[in-house]
Order: structure tokens, then sequence, then C-alpha cells
């Protein structure tokens, strides 16, 4: 049987590179020979023990590469051909794909939905931290990358640039609203960029990496505030004269920063959750006004299929963001783990890594 590489899940702390069965190939299926991919926080969940997956899974849900084979019912593609696939792939039939909300598929249960079910890769099925993944329903997943686009020019589509963008359009932004982003990691850096994009004419960045803010102000936002300068609240309403921001985003996934997106909403404004919490989450009574002050609280899976793709890559091949700065380091993929140890530990500056055959 032909073998493959694969980053899988071992145990808590371990994820190790071992020889996998290259996968077969269903009808529905496309075996896609990965060409670029890299690491996401979420994947550093996992490691950690905070997410639980299956040991031996592969890790991995930002595949960028090539069609190898292709199912016997997928027409469109054909073998040879640079494709991505989003980091949620849903079926495309169920109940909650026929009504735009792909990201809770559960095509496998009775009434169609399934919390988190459109995320498989490096969850309930292998992932494409390897040399080969196999993209399930692939006519309603794979989408061919625009010629002249690099892999490094499209590989934050999958997910950290759906991902943040959905922050700022579950967010409602308006034309000149005001919106805070609370930690400018790679997604914070992306919903900055579609806070921007969506009009957005006051955008708080809040972090404490120089590079980070840096970054975050060539991506559009208009402050940056350093939460080691002081209390973060007070900075924001400072900036927005008292009154509060129209739309906040939490981009990181604790109870510090989600207390804090929620306290600096003006009256009427809506916090939208990015962030993947390892905790009970606690809304504190003054910050809600007792239930009584019109907020929205809205959460967010990363939007998946052949279509949210296509939007995005459109919108990089447009020019209107450049995303390229948040790819900091490279590594093959026989050094995979010594890229987990650098993202796991937030060194050197890293912000995205590269991982290539």
């Amino acid at each position: 049987m032909a073998t493959m590489k694969a980053a899988i899940f071992v145990e808590k702390n371990r994820i190790v590179l071992e020889d996998k069965p290259i996968p077969e190939v269903g009808p529905l299926d496309a075996l896609v020979r990965v060409t670029t991919t890299t690491i996401c926080g979420t994947d550093i969940h996992i490691l950690r023990g905070e997410y639980p997956v299956a040991k031996g899974l592969t890790i991995g849900h930002e595949p960028v590469g090539v069609i190898e084979r292709l199912g016997s019912q997928v027409r469109g593609f054909v073998e040879g051909q640079r494709v991505i696939a989003g980091a949620i792939t849903p079926s495309g039939q169920s109940y909650a794909c026929l009504c735009g909300c792909g990201s809770q598929d559960g095509p496998d249960t009775r009434h169609g939905f399934k919390a988190i079910g459109g995320w498989k890769f490096g969850n309930t099925i292998d992932g494409c931290q390897a040399e080969y993944v196999l993209v399930p329903d692939a006519l309603a997943n794979l989408c061919p990358i625009p010629d002249g686009l690099s892999d490094e020019q499209v590989l934050m589509c999958p997910d950290i640039m759906s991902t943040g963008f959905s922050g700022a359009e579950r967010g409602e932004i308006n034309i000149g609203d005001s919106v805070a982003v609370f930690a400018l990691g790679p997604i914070g850096l992306c919903a900055v960029a579609g806070a921007r994009l969506k009009g957005a004419t006051t955008i708080i960045g809040v972090d404490a990496v120089p590079e980070r803010m840096s970054v975050a102000r060539r991506l559009g936002a208009t402050h940056v505030v350093n939460f080691k300068d002081g209390d973060v609240v007070e900075q924001i309403m400072a900036l927005t004269d008292g009154r509060g921001v129209d739309v906040s985003i939490e981009a990181l996934g604790t109870q510090g920063t989600f207390e804090s997106a929620l306290r600096v909403l003006r009256p009427g404004g809506r916090l939208s959750s990015l962030g993947v919490y390892s905790s009970d989450l606690h809304i504190p009574l003054g910050a809600f006004a007792a239930g009584l002050g019109d907020y929205s609280i809205v959460s967010t899976l990363c939007p998946g299929g052949k279509e949210r793709m296509r939007r995005l890559m459109a919108v990089v091949q447009s020019g209107a963001v450049d995303l390229s700065p948040l790819v900091t380091h490279r590594f093959k993929l026989d050094d995979i783990e010594a890229a987990y140890e650098l993202f796991a530990h937030q060194r050197d500056g890293v912000m995205k890594v590269a991982i290539t055959p």
C-alpha cells in the first residue's frame, strides 16, 4: 500500500510526522496533492489537549494543492488542476446547507444540523498537514485557483481570511461605523481588513505586539491600542468620545477579551465573537445593562464551500487586500514538528507559517 507523510495527533502535547496510507478515492471525493498548507491556532488547541480529536488523526484544515485523482462522479475538474478547499467542507445537501448554514452541516443527522459539523479536516476526518488530503463532497468544496495567484497569496482563504471576514460580516458593519478588534493575530488582522472593506471608518485594533500592530495599520486600522499601556476599555472609550463602538470583534477566545469587547459597545451595539473558548463564558451584569441594552452577541464558524473560496480569491486577485505579510516563516513538511514548536510558543514574531513538501 502506498504511503505518505502526515502530521498526526498522538497525545496531549505531541503531534508528530509519521507515514500513513494514501487515502482511497470514493465517487464523490478528490485526492489533492498538498503544495502548501499552514498551522492554525485551533491546531494548537488540539496539540494542548484543549480540543479533543482522535489519536492518529492527521491535523490541518487549510489546503492548497493540485488534484491528483478525481472520484467517478466529480465533474468540471481535471487532474493536475490547482485548487483550494475551505477549512469547512459542507456536504451541500443537508438542511443546514440548503438554508445557508453550511458550517453547521449535519448530513448524517435526522434533522440535517450538527454544531460545528462542517469542520471535518483535522477534526473528524484526516486533515491536510500531509502530502495528500482527501476532499469530501468535492463538487461542493473544490475551487480552482485563478491564474497568476501563488500558493501563498491564497493560503489565507481556506480559514483565516474567511473567518476574519466573517467577523465583520456577522457584525453587520455599516458604512461609517466604528469597530474595535480584540487581538491582532492572523484572524484579528483579517477582521481588520474585512471591517475596512465593509465600510468602517474608525477601526481600533487591540494588541501589544509591535509587528502585529504595524500590519493592522497596513490592513486598515485607524488606531491601535496597546493593552499594556493601561485599561483597554478606557482607552477605546476615550477614542470614541465616550460613545463606544458600533461593533466589536473578539478574535482571541478568553473571558477577558470577551468582557472588554462587550464593555466598549455603545447601547444597541453588536459583539461578533470569533474566538475558540476553552471554558465557560460569563456575561457581566453591568456591561450587559441587565439584559436591557439592546446588545447583540453573535458567533461564527468559518464559512466554507467553493463559492466562499471563489469570492475570497476574487478579493485577493483584485488587489483589495494583501495578506502576504501574514506569512512570516516557511518550513518543509519534514520539519513540521519544529514549526509547531515555534508557532505554539509564538517566537520570533511568527504570525503564520507556510508548510511545503
